[in-house]
């Protein structure tokens, strides 16, 4: 079947079996042609085909409601409603999402590319059919890694109380992004190598019935037996207790064995667990062999699954490795968190290192921001490394059980800024807003990979209470490296680049941007000063003053939104001073920013080198006519 021929889901249900088979392998093979030019999260949809395709054979999409959870294993599910001629364009600016997105399809009922909402979501779709008395499916599709989040657990425990009828498809890859951790992990590998609970709970069931009239005292005995006997043969029977009918697990790549478990599901009343065993990568031996790897891969050479790399300095992310090695090997009271991202957050060689001083805490990030404060108060010094977008989801916790309490945990914040291709879901935008606002809390974000160790070595050594220390995705500038940690002033500014006209205050990589104005400026006879804004909280008060005095207009450039960003910290320090300053402030606006490579996204807020020198100049024309 030509898959861009295919528009509606309804246009598989006629296929047999083995056209299923051959329709799954087409699809793989055109997931592995497309994504090798493309990027994207191969390994999570190679794993998902047969549950996708099995799925919208049995089931009537958008009438019955399709939730995946994280949302980055949709890819076959947009083929199947008619998008397989858009996958040219996947995770690039304006084109295909790599997530679910409403906008792109009536079939796409819950965005989401963060973990673990999908049941929570679920639990109020299935809720508001009831109420208006509609009759459809509520499906919700989560994987294993996913299920180990607060989130998941609290919505299954509510699942259960509420009793709706509505099915979980647990999509048991033994894989998230890093190897899953936790007691629920170990406990779903019970029920990997042990088929024998539902066979003897139906053969029990079986002889109940023949026992005629039993009553009274004697059905009290068999009930009890039943309960027993969950316990005989299994180590606890979770989803059961939480008030769920659990099937499986099922070989989630047989069609017969897929299609006959959604099925008797589907029948049960009552919430449902169905829990289905893929393979991440199947189909494609380099995503087979590295899942972690071709779980979200840049371009690559098919014939290898090399990735096609060009030549690049160092990432902030290798960087940050790196310096937390070095200094763990001269603290020995340093500790690294991560939830569920040690590759990601470069945390691997310190796990390698320091391995009882490491800790992956699974996709907890609430979980690992109070087990940090622990840490902390009892005089060891936590690192959790952490990308933007995710620790907003321990936001209390920084709030209630670290900055109220003024501990010493170091928040190691990566992918701060624009991400790219994954879009509005996880570009690191807001944590500025969300945590230049909390008592105590120390911001740093470093000009170039040279400063972030010295930064990083800073929070860690000299901070007291909670520190921030944010920096980008991506390659470094390329700047040759110091070979000793170096402390810097806390709360100090660094002047960069001299002038007299005006002020230009930049943050991280836009102290780059910020010198190529300034360059460009000069040749037109305006010369900015260009600072290094390092500490984004607290600021450097007397700088800052010492412009006043000069009567120097600024102008804030930052990657992050302005409203509560640093631009709206230096307008609020004036305020506080009673300084009449003349302020331009340039960063993200005040809506959401989808996707497309970090150059286009930077374009399309302003955050160009021209649109600076553009400030400057209107700044200056400003101050003239006044």
């Amino acid at each position: 079947m030509d898959l861009s021929q295919i528009k509606e889901p309804k246009q598989i249900k006629p296929l047999s079996i083995p056209e299923l088979e051959k329709l799954a392998a087409d699809i793989r093979e055109f997931l592995i042609k497309k994504l090798s030019v493309t990027g994207g999260h191969l390994a999570p949809n190679l794993g998902v085909v047969e549950l996708t395709l099995a799925l919208h054979y049995l089931f009537d999409s958008p009438k019955d409601k399709f939730l995946w959870d994280v949302g980055h294993q949709v890819y076959v599910h947009k083929i199947l409603t008619g998008r397989a001629d858009q996958f040219d364009t996947l995770r690039q600016f304006k084109g295909l999402s790599g997530f679910p997105k409403r906008a792109e399809s009536e079939h796409d009922i819950w965005e989401t590319g963060h973990s673990s909402t999908s049941l929570s979501a679920a639990m109020g779709m299935a809720i508001s059919r009831d109420l208006k008395g509609e009759k459809h499916r509520v499906i919700a599709i989560i994987g294993d890694g996913a299920m180990t989040g607060g989130m998941a657990l609290e919505a299954l425990n509510h699942i259960g109380h509420e009793q709706r009828n509505m099915m979980i498809i647990l999509n048991d890859n033994e894989m998230s992004i890093a190897p899953n951790v936790g007691a629920l992990h170990n406990y779903l590998g019970k029920l990997r190598t042990d088929n024998r609970y539902v066979k003897a709970k139906e053969e029990l069931e079986l002889l109940l019935k023949k026992i005629p009239a039993i009553g009274g005292k004697l059905a009290k005995t068999a009930e009890k037996i039943k309960d027993s006997l969950k316990y005989l043969v299994l180590n606890g029977i979770l989803f059961e207790e939480l008030g769920l009918t659990y099937f499986g697990p099922i070989n989630g790549h047989n069609f017969e064995d897929l299609f006959t478990a959604l099925k008797q599901a589907d029948k049960t009343p009552g919430p449902v667990l169905v829990h289905i065993l893929t393979k991440k990568g199947k189909g494609y031996k380099p995503a087979e062999l590295d899942s972690d790897k071709f779980h979200g891969i840049s371009p690559y050479k098919i014939e290898s699954g090399e990735v096609v790399k060009k030549s690049s300095p160092p990432s902030y992310t290798e960087i940050f490795g790196r310096t937390i090695v070095k200094i763990g090997g001269q603290d020995k009271k340093i500790v690294a968190i991560t939830a569920a991202m040690p590759s990601g957050t470069g945390l691997t060689l310190f796990q390698a290192m320091y391995p009882k001083r490491f800790f992956d805490v699974g996709i907890a990030e609430q979980h690992a921001t109070t087990m940090a404060a622990g840490l902390a108060v009892e005089g060891m010094k936590p690192v959790l490394a952490i990308y933007s977008t995710f620790l907003q989801r321990g936001y209390d916790q920084l709030v209630h059980d670290v900055t109220r309490q003024n501990l010493h945990v170091t928040f190691a914040i990566d992918r701060a800024g624009f991400v790219g291709a994954d879009g509005e879901t996880h570009h690191g935008v807001f944590d500025i807003a969300y945590l230049r606002s909390l008592p105590n809390m120390t911001i740093m974000m470093p000009k170039d990979e040279n400063e972030l160790q010295h930064l990083l070595y800073t929070a860690i050594e000299y901070c007291d209470g909670p520190v921030a220390v944010r920096y980008p995705r991506g390659s470094g500038l390329g700047v040759e490296l110091d070979e000793e940690f170096q402390p810097i002033p806390i709360g100090k500014f660094e002047i960069v680049s001299n002038g007299q006209d005006v002020v230009i205050l930049a943050v991280g990589p836009m102290v780059h941007l910020a010198l190529q104005a300034a360059s460009k400026l000069a040749e037109i006879g305006i010369e900015p000063m260009v600072v290094n804004a390092r500490f984004i909280k607290p600021l450097d008060e007397e700088m800052l003053l010492d412009f006043a005095d000069k009567g120097l207009d600024i102008l804030t450039v930052e990657e992050g939104v302005i409203k509560g960003g640093f631009g709206s910290s230096i307008l609020e320090f004036y305020s506080e001073h009673q300084k009449e300053m003349n302020i331009r402030m340039i960063g993200i606006p005040d809506q959401f920013i989808e996707q497309g490579s970090i150059p286009e996204l930077r374009e399309l807020v302003g955050l160009t080198a021209e649109n600076i020198a553009e400030q400057v100049k209107n700044l200056i024309f400003h101050k003239q006519r006044a």
